[in-house]
């Protein structure tokens, strides 16, 4: 379990555009489809990592406390899964159901969606706001595997309350920390 921290994309970074494979429907889709009307969460997770199986139940709850407030989130993997079999597209789908996801569940296999976002591990959370512009990027909250703090999802709930009452984020943000994203060698 290697401790991984987030890169940091600047603030104000324009989401970059992906047409993914979305597990659950079967169907490529693109951030133009799937962007919300006030904010857009876009997160890489995977299927093994423990610091996601951490967090998978409250990442869940929160997308359903914030989707009908028009936060559109979206959930991609980018690992490779030559090297990580249990992250493949069919046993995605699969953890999509058992979690409850209420969001796609993308499969970035070139990986140049995560290069693109400068991903660099699982959980690694992104906040657009509505002109997809990065107002958040970093932790869910200061929960890991084993320190014994709860699982809130407080970082980014501040985040996207403080985008939904129109104020500015505050920048000083710490950055997520997980398993690295399984590069293809």
């Amino acid at each position: 379990m290697a401790n991984t921290p987030s890169n940091m994309l600047p603030l104000g970074t324009e989401a970059p555009n992906f047409k993914l494979l979305d597990t659950t429907s079967d169907k490529q889709v693109s951030l133009q489809d799937l962007k919300g009307a006030k904010g857009t969460v876009i997160m890489f997770i995977c299927n093994h990592c423990p610091f996601v199986k951490h967090l998978n139940a409250e990442i869940a709850k929160t997308a359903v406390e914030y989707q009908p407030k028009d936060i559109s989130f979206i959930a991609i993997s980018s690992n490779d899964v030559e090297n990580y079999p249990q992250d493949a597209p069919h046993l995605m789908k699969l953890i999509s159901i058992e979690q409850k996801y209420t969001f796609p569940y993308l499969y970035d296999e070139s990986q140049e969606v995560a290069k693109a976002y400068d991903a660099a591990c699982t959980p690694d959370f992104y906040l657009f706001d509505a002109n997809l512009k990065l107002v958040y990027r970093g932790q869910f909250d200061n929960s890991r595997p084993g320190n014994g703090i709860p699982v809130t999802g407080e970082d980014l709930k501040t985040a996207m309350d403080t985008l939904l009452a129109g104020k500015k984020i505050n920048e000083k943000q710490k950055p997520s920390m997980g398993c690295n994203i399984k590069w293809k060698k």
